[in-house]
């Protein structure tokens, strides 16, 4: 099981209030999104929707979950607002140096785009995929990681699981209130774990620039520490623990024939967006 495709399903199916609902919402068959909800509340050994011929409602033991869920998601839209800014912003402008006679049209936004609906040729998808006619082309991975100043970690001591963290203290990016639990991944399952949390920040420049002034240990992704990781100035901890990557595609609409444009973007995007991928994980 997809554990993060099935949360992803889980959080649709209560925000729309019905499986149908949520089957529109992300475009995938009523089945699928049934059966990725089972998925979840096996995998768990508790009952997440109390069913109704009129309504979908959560259990009284889900609400908890469904918050912290909400919260790991939107974490992982901004990652994918910062991600696709900061990666595609020098492709695109050295994309449109070499063919002058193509015209763009960038959409940064923290939905999933139907991209027949709207026109659009080509997608970054931040995630990983759930069942789609899209063509999908991998170009590199992210991870959320703990990071910790040599001098915080010489006096407060080097977390070894990540029950230790209620002994530190945790700065956190997230964009919405303070987060009470961060994902870890033990024994391949993935759990939220409890965190004294200090700071939280909408920035992962302050969560960073404060775990780098001493404050605290920062959960933050690869790609927000890795110059401070690269300096000396943050080490990563608990390594062994981190929660599964997020896989970075390039989708498009599956086409027999695919525009020669769409194919010089591909072929010239994927290979730059893999490299960068690439020299990020390197440097933890």
């Amino acid at each position: 099981m997809d554990k993060l495709e099935s949360v992803q399903v889980f959080v649709a199916v209560a925000r729309a209030g019905g499986f149908s609902a949520a089957s529109r919402a992300l475009g995938l068959p009523l089945a699928t999104v049934s059966r990725k909800v089972a998925d979840l509340e096996e995998s768990l050994g508790v009952r997440l929707f109390e069913r109704s011929t009129r309504q979908v409602v959560l259990t009284d033991v889900a609400r908890a979950y469904f918050e912290a869920c909400q919260r790991l998601l939107d974490d992982l839209r901004d990652a994918d607002d910062t991600v696709m800014g900061e990666y595609l912003q020098p492709v695109l402008i050295d994309f449109m140096q070499a063919f002058p006679e193509v015209t763009l049209r960038v959409l940064l936004v923290d939905r999933l785009v139907n991209l027949l609906d709207e026109h659009v040729d080509v997608a970054v998808r931040i995630n990983n995929l759930p069942d789609s006619s899209l063509v999908a082309r991998r170009v590199g991975e992210i991870r959320m990681v703990v990071c910790g100043s040599p001098d915080y970690l010489h006096a407060k001591g080097v977390p070894s699981h990540p029950a230790d963290l209620t002994d530190h203290v945790c700065i956190s990016w997230a964009s919405l209130g303070p987060q009470k639990a961060w994902l870890f991944s033990e024994g391949g399952v993935e759990t939220l774990f409890p965190v004294p949390v200090r700071l939280t920040a909408t920035l992962p420049d302050t969560v960073v620039a404060a775990a780098v002034a001493n404050l605290g240990l920062a959960h933050v992704t690869t790609y927000q520490a890795e110059a401070a990781v690269r300096a000396g100035q943050l080490l990563p901890v608990l390594r062994e623990f981190e929660a599964e990557p997020t896989a970075v595609h390039l989708v498009h609409p599956s086409s027999r024939r695919v525009p020669l444009k769409l194919r010089a973007f591909l072929d010239f995007a994927a290979p730059r967006l893999q490299e960068r991928l690439q020299a990020v994980a390197q440097a933890f």
